[in-house]
């Protein structure tokens, strides 16, 4: 038997370590492990709860904006606030473009090159694969000069010898299957997908000041006015320039991303059985319609058990808790019992070996990440869980319309959703779904201004002295990664207690007292691995995941020594 250890995994956000054991080819077990710690919650105690948002928010500068939406949904939900119309349309949006575009750098950026052999678009046919491009989508750029040009580029970036992010791919792997044509097209549009991600997200300049870490986010509200009269905010020329990019991603995401994971699914289908996990998976629900306390979402929330799409059930947030058994911190209570996150606690413990890690203690802790878990259920989050609840319920309709043409066109079962190459397919389902709905919601904001309701924030709670002397409030959010929670507890205006549990917890964490792995670990178990040494096939399932560990982890130096220095010359 054959300890394969993969750290770090690269393309991903953070430090993640994988360790398996690999007999006869296959992966026997897995254990998943982040090397960082996480000390957010601590810095958050006794500061203002209207500035945890500000604080949060830079837990990540990939998904930048979803910490601050859901640190602002948890104190609002503890002091009583309640945004406006306008608010909750401009979040929409914020929201809705984060997961677009984060969608589209994942797949062409962090995840394609795990199907993708760049060396063998070396030999492609310029004129072969332009037909190829042709055939499946009617995207104009697609010509046979642009392919010469990017293998010409390709040719002189690799003669360069200066590889980069690609210098240790396992370039040549036999697990490669696209033909040449197919991987050059890919490389275009990997190309492509830089320059499109980089005018779309000009939405989050526009409602929020810049990008990453929004400037316009506020407890009740947002802080970018609008006014169709003024210059000086939001205005009806906003409205046509948000038109214009949303349209934009809406092309994009249909005419080149879609027909690309349909065209490299083709060649991968026996994924559709690798990688299925727990089968367990949990989705808070997102994009609000209305104005309650407990408004309807677009993407309904729910919980689905054992893979089981007929019964799926309302998401109960008490039901949630987080184990330290196998994780580098202590409860005072004993590591053997869970924690709900109101009474979470975060008390760093490191008993593991010393770096460079040359084997964890893999029988005790080995993780900086806790264990959450659902009613004692390991639960997978993410665009598969929102795809698979959007699905069983029916609603909206377009998830299943696609989801169902995904399937017919891959002349695969619905099991196949169930997988590694699923959540690949469900991250572009729901980019299309959201491309696509964004549209509402700049018309609604259009139809405010005709209104002149320019409305953006609810005052009256925002002083502490009308607050409770003791509140509680807990914030939910789907980012582009999964479920995303915040619980804050608030006493005379200062946090007392603040814990989040992030979508990259839900899926990277290690095995819990009772000895369940978790999401990453199970999703490992059955991968078949050709070659040991070059573990490819590890990589396409814990990259499927899109791994933010940025978010699971983080460094804390309480001696506020300089860790490192950086300059610009």
């Amino acid at each position: 038997m054959a300890h394969v250890v993969v750290d770090p995994i690269t393309r991903i956000e953070g430090h993640l370590r994988i360790e398996t054991e690999v007999e006869g080819g296959t992966v026997r077990d897995a254990w998943s492990s982040s090397t960082m710690f996480r000390g957010v919650e601590i810095i958050l105690k006794g500061r203002d709860p209207r500035d945890a948002w500000v604080f949060t928010q830079r837990i990540c500068g990939v998904c930048t904006t979803v910490h601050a939406i859901t640190s602002i949904r948890a104190v609002e939900h503890a002091i009583g606030a309640n945004p406006p119309p306008n608010a909750r349309l401009l979040r929409n949006l914020i929201i809705g473009a984060q997961c677009v575009q984060d969608h589209v750098i994942h797949f062409y950026h962090l995840h394609a090159l795990d199907w993708v052999d760049i060396v063998s678009a070396l030999s492609a046919d310029p004129a072969k694969t332009a037909s190829l491009a042709q055939s499946i989508s009617d995207w104009p750029i697609s010509g046979r000069a642009y392919f010469t040009d990017v293998r010409a580029r390709l040719k002189d970036f690799v003669a360069g010898g200066r590889l980069g992010p690609f210098a240790n791919a396992y370039w040549g792997h036999p697990a490669y299957k696209l033909p040449p044509e197919a991987n050059l097209m890919a490389v275009g549009h990997y190309l492509q997908a830089l320059d499109f991600q980089r005018q779309f997200i000009r939405m989050h300049a526009i409602l929020g000041g810049k990008n990453p870490h929004l400037q316009s986010f506020l407890v009740g509200g947002m802080a970018t006015p609008v006014d169709a009269d003024s210059q000086n905010a939001l205005n009806m020329g906003t409205i046509a320039e948000l038109s214009k990019l949303v349209a934009s991603a809406r092309d994009f995401v249909t005419r080149v991303y879609m027909p690309d994971v349909l065209a490299i699914a083709a060649f991968y289908k026996d994924w559709a059985g690798i990688g299925a996990g727990v089968g367990n998976y949990l989705s808070y629900g997102e994009y609000p319609e209305d104005d309650n306390p407990n408004p309807n979402m677009y993407l309904p929330g729910g919980t689905i058990l054992n893979r089981d799409l007929g019964k799926v059930a309302p998401v109960e947030p008490d039901k949630i808790s987080e184990y330290v058994k196998h994780s580098w911190y202590d409860y005072k209570g004993g590591d053997d019992k869970p924690l709900p996150p109101f009474k979470g606690e975060t008390s760093p413990n490191y008993t593991g070996p010393k770096p460079p890690y040359e084997r964890l203690h893999l029988d005790r802790k080995y993780s900086w990440v806790k264990s959450p878990r659902y009613e004692d259920h390991p639960m997978e989050v993410g665009p598969l869980a929102r795809m698979l609840v959007a699905y069983a319920y029916g609603r909206p309709s377009r998830v299943k319309e696609l989801v169902d043409n995904t399937l017919k066109a891959l002349g695969v079962g619905p099991q196949a959703l169930f997988s590694t190459l699923g959540r690949t397919a469900a991250r572009a389902i729901e980019s299309q779904v959201i491309a696509e709905k964004m549209q509402d919601w700049v018309a609604a904001l259009a139809e405010s201004m005709a209104r002149r309701d320019y409305r953006i924030c609810d005052n009256s709670k925002f002083d502490p002295s009308t607050w409770p002397e003791e509140c509680w409030g807990s914030g939910f959010h789907e980012a582009p990664r999964g479920s995303l929670g915040h619980w804050v507890h608030i006493r005379n205006g200062e946090i007392v207690n603040y814990q989040c549990v992030v979508p990259t917890t839900w899926n990277a964490g290690p095995r819990d007292a009772h000895g369940k792995r978790g999401p990453y670990e199970e999703a490992l178990v059955g991968t078949p691995i050709a070659k040991p040494d070059q573990p490819l096939e590890i990589l396409r399932t814990v990259h499927s995941f899109d791994p933010c560990l940025a978010c699971a982890v983080h460094v804390l130096d309480t001696e506020r020594r300089e860790i490192v220095k950086v300059s610009v010359v």
